[in-house]
């Protein structure tokens, strides 16, 4: 009985640790989460296994983020929260119009090639069809300022007569995010068939410049 007790109070500091820094709990079940929900999806990716290698528990994941899809969802805000923040520290309107759009595509580029977890996740939010994204109140105005930023520096270059007219800021947007995101999507399958080379080598390095003088030419006059 006393071995109990003592058992029973040797554990409690564990837990008071855990409970007095949530923000802490908070954080290290959201980096476990993002990489259950990368590898296995919404469906796929357990609870448990998040609460075991977190050494917290589904209760408490559950006090936390209310559900799975509650979990799922800040994993996804989480993901889109931390690339627009470190894209608002480049300082795009500090920079010349060619090269602010330059820096933006090879950010962009460099992003996605090192973080394969959020391709994965916003290709498993695109099987779930949005649904979750749909759900989001963060997520939209997360990406105003992305799409302001593009605005701002699109507007610079056509004044100083660098970039030609007619052409969508959000058009831009997605064909930056298409060529940086198909590079690490279609990696395995692409580099199969075709035999690509590493992509974190020197063909990764041609084809970041490649991408980039892509969307140059295609903004530029």
């Amino acid at each position: 009985m006393n071995d109990l007790v003592h058992s029973k109070k040797a554990r409690k500091p564990a837990l008071a640790t855990r409970t007095k820094d949530p923000v802490g709990t908070m954080t290290g079940i959201l980096e476990v989460a993002t990489q259950e929900f990368a590898n296995k999806g919404l469906s796929g990716g357990r609870i448990d296994a998040i609460a075991e290698a977190t050494r917290t528990s589904k209760r408490m994941i559950y006090y936390y983020f209310g559900s799975k899809e509650g979990l799922y969802l800040a994993v996804l805000e989480e993901s889109y929260r931390k690339m627009r923040q470190i894209e608002g520290e480049l300082q795009l309107d500090d920079l010349e119009p060619e090269q602010a759009l330059r820096t933006l595509v090879e950010f962009t580029f460099d992003h996605h090639r090192s973080n394969e977890d959020y391709i994965r996740l916003v290709m498993n939010e695109n099987i779930e069809r949005g649904a979750y994204l749909m759900q989001s109140k963060t997520i939209r105005e997360l990406n105003v300022p992305a799409i302001q930023a593009i605005e701002r520096l699109y507007a610079r270059g056509l004044k100083s007569g660098v970039f030609r007219a007619g052409v969508d800021p959000v058009d831009i947007h997605a064909s930056i995010s298409a060529l940086s995101f198909f590079n690490v999507s279609n990696r395995h399958s692409f580099g199969l068939i075709f035999k690509a080379q590493d992509p974190q080598g020197e063909a990764g390095a041609l084809r970041r410049a490649s991408v980039t003088d892509m969307v140059l030419r295609f903004v530029g006059r």
